[in-house]
């Protein structure tokens, strides 16, 4: 059977165990509910009715359906204080309820997350989830509208690493972890692959995101292989009832120039939809004058629309899409040579189409969900003189059974997940995964104080066997107002030849590979919270162990430049972040710090040492005050410590380096100008050491791997419309 039919058939028995789970219905009832605050209907605000929820409409509506007999109706809404509403539902009827709000003297924004599948509040969930809202993403939007690099390098714990300097490819690092081990989802299905390029985070616009939900260490338990360091959750924009169109123009000195279109609004009762489309040009830039490119130029061209339908009562289906297609070009520019004497151009052209959705259908006091993707990607890349063609495929289905009972959340479900990679050229590193898996979760308030979360998740690779991946967590409300959550688990990796190295430097020179063993870890982290008036703290403490790790080195076969091998000892990470948010009226004050230290042998010595790229030391200062209509003006400063650095001629170690920006926008009725300047001090690593290196390495570079930043100093200014 092939992979395709495999998939097909697996959907099947997913829509049908969902299917199964409407029969043996008790008798159930709706609850017609109203909400108001001095006498005005409240929008928005969320009901819940057991493991059902819905939202109300601009008139304060909102209907859910539950078994017959009494209940517990819960009622929140931003800025509100939450009421408890005792309810008796009668079978085959439509209960009015009328529901008072009282509203907050402190606005506190309360979040829901969604990457932990039970939609619970943030402050309630055993594991710790970081959540950007709206007004992050609103303020990196005007720093970098065509990528979400910036919004997520920003973040505690979070660090973007340049991989590719000749085109600009970055993955995303997890408190220390490399990057191939984090796993980026967009509303929890895997759109941009199963394994995210390093060019994945420069090809998605933040301009439809509502917020991003970030899962620091192994989360195996809950989204399989690969999320071995961490899982990044881009959570959708949902359509305005009344209409929400919106355009942004912006341009930079480095030649950037992005344009990023946004619509949403009513399509007719209970649908609605958004379109984000996007386009971006970059034009090659040599800040230093040596030939190479710092900056790769690229234009792209990208659209998503997507498809909502909610009756109210809480079933929902969203239906996406999305199309890709990106021309990137680095290395020498034309006329210029490296040290051998020869021209090394760089390019990559990319191409990708997916589809989802995401099906939830509420039955008495249970909710099934189904999910499903597809995802195509295309590359060509130009490696000097060599040149490979390839393709990534990616199918993904899930169906699941939320309930709860007493003081437990249960979730029960199933999931099949394909992964295919061919390459026209090398065709030895082909590649075809299949997983089905089983999982499980169940989320216990022990009392008023304590909560527990346990799940497991039981893989079956078609390559790399069977695994069984646990992860337990617990909330405890400590007295004096601290918040404490304790969390540890365990996961494996389904290595591929695709990793931040071999990316850059293509797989022609790379030796045939024996993957006869997956990549495993563990993880655990403590973390405390506390708000002080205005002040909330948040301090954590993080380590994981992960064995098995894949690296490079030179190749012992004279044939090949140079090989992956499995590191004998296994890669321990500890560490600690301390994260100060200050709120008060129109002003914030945010402020980080963060210890990573990580270690591994070298892979030709077996001499253990920091890994390479990885600061120990990296801290940050933002300061914004903002006024609704009016405007908003920031500042933010950054610092990132020495890094140990492998197989560089120029230096052994990369020097620190502080890093400064300042943004103002004005807003003019429906018009907002906005200008930004980035690295006001115009640091980047040249002015240190060359990036070209005085020959080719092993693998077939000719640049280092950067460790500081490429651009300098990069102002850019635009315009915002809202029509």
């Amino acid at each position: 059977m092939s992979w395709s039919s495999l998939l097909v058939t697996s959907l099947a028995c997913l829509f049908l165990a969902g299917s199964i789970a409407f029969a043996g219905q008790t008798p159930s009832g709706s609850l017609h509910v109203r909400v108001t605050n001095a006498g005005k209907p409240v929008d928005q605000a969320t009901i819940q009715l057991g493991p059902v929820t819905a939202k109300t409409s601009v008139n304060g509506d909102a209907t859910v359906t539950g078994p017959a007999g009494d209940g517990l109706l819960i009622v929140k809404r931003s800025g509100f204080i939450e009421k408890s509403v005792p309810v008796t539902i009668v079978a085959g009827t439509i209960t009015e309820v009328a529901v008072e709000l009282d509203a907050l003297t402190e606005v506190k924004e309360e979040v829901t997350v969604t990457a932990t599948r039970t939609d619970k509040r943030i402050q309630d969930d055993p594991l710790r989830v970081e959540v950007l809202g709206r007004d992050e993403i609103e303020e990196k939007l005007l720093m970098t509208p065509g990528d979400i690099a910036m919004l997520l390098s920003e973040t505690t714990g979070l660090r973007v690493q340049v991989t590719a300097p000749a085109l600009g490819g970055a993955s995303l690092r997890v408190q220390g972890l490399r990057g191939r081990y984090t796993q980026l989802l967009a509303d929890g299905l895997p759109l941009y692959g199963g394994q995210s390029s390093s060019i994945g985070l420069l090809q998605i616009p933040p301009m439809d995101l509502a917020q991003v939900e970030v899962i620091k260490g192994v989360a195996s338990s809950l989204f399989g292989a690969s999320a071995l360091g961490g899982v990044v959750n881009l959570v959708s924009r949902r359509p305005a009832p009344a209409g929400d169109h919106e355009g942004l123009f912006n341009q930079t000195t480095q030649g950037q120039t992005n344009g990023v279109l946004w619509l949403s609004g009513p399509i007719k009762p209970h649908w609605g939809y958004t379109l984000l489309a996007d386009a971006d040009h970059q034009y090659q830039q040599d800040v230093d004058g040596d030939g190479w490119a710092d900056v790769a130029g690229f234009s792209r061209l990208s659209a998503r629309p997507r498809i909502f339908w909610d009756n109210g009562n809480g079933h929902s289906v969203l239906l996406t899409g999305g199309t890709m297609f990106e021309e990137r070009a680095g290395g020498t520019l034309a006329g210029r040579t490296v040290p051998d004497g020869g021209p090394f151009p760089q390019s990559l052209t990319s191409k990708r189409a997916d589809a989802g959705v995401l099906v939830r259908l509420v039955t008495g006091r249970k909710v099934v969900g189904i999910r499903g993707s597809f995802s195509t990607q295309g590359h060509t890349h130009l490696f000097g003189d060599t040149t490979e063609h390839d393709r990534h495929t990616t199918g993904f289905g899930e169906a699941s059974v939320t309930g709860e009972r007493g003081r437990h959340i249960w979730v029960l479900g199933g999931a099949v997940q394909t992964d295919r990679y061919r390459n026209q050229d090398v065709a030895r590193f082909d590649y075809t995964f299949w997983v089905p898996s089983l999982f499980a979760q169940d989320d216990i308030t022990v009392s008023s104080r304590v909560s527990l979360s346990a799940s497991a998740r039981l893989d079956y690779h078609n390559v790399y066997g069977t695994f069984l991946s646990p992860r337990v967590s617990a909330l405890i409300r400590a007295g004096g107002g601290w918040t404490a959550r304790v969390s540890g688990g365990g996961g494996y990796f389904a290595p591929t030849p695709l990793t931040e190295e071999t990316e850059a430097a293509g797989l022609t020179r790379l030796a045939p590979l024996d993957l006869s063993g997956a990549e495993r870890a563990r993880s655990f982290s403590v973390d405390a919270n506390r708000t002080f008036g205005p002040v909330d703290l948040n301090v954590t403490a993080f380590g994981s162990r992960v064995s098995g790790t894949l690296v490079t080195r030179e190749s012992t076969a004279p044939e090949w430049g140079y090989e992956l091998v499995s590191l004998p000892e296994p890669t321990r990470t500890v560490g600690a972040e301390v994260l100060v948010k200050i709120h008060r009226g129109a002003a914030t004050v945010v402020g980080s710090y963060t210890y990573t230290h990580s270690t591994e042998p070298d892979p030709v010595t077996n001499v253990r040492g920091d890994v390479p790229i990885t600061p120990r030391h990296t801290a940050g200062l933002t300061a914004m005050w903002e006024r609704e209509g009016r405007g908003r003006i920031g500042v933010e400063a950054y610092f990132t410590g020495t890094q140990v650095l492998r197989d560089d001629p120029y230096r052994s170690t990369g020097a620190a380096y502080p890093y400064f920006g300042a943004l103002a926008e004005r807003q003019l009725g429906r018009v907002r100008l906005f200008v930004n300047v980035e690295n006001l001090t115009d640091r980047r690593q040249t002015r240190f050491a060359p990036l070209v290196r005085p020959e080719r390495h092993f693998d077939g570079r000719w640049d280092v791997d950067a460790w500081a930043p490429l651009d300098g100093r990069v102002l850019n200014a635009g315009v915002r419309v809202r029509f």
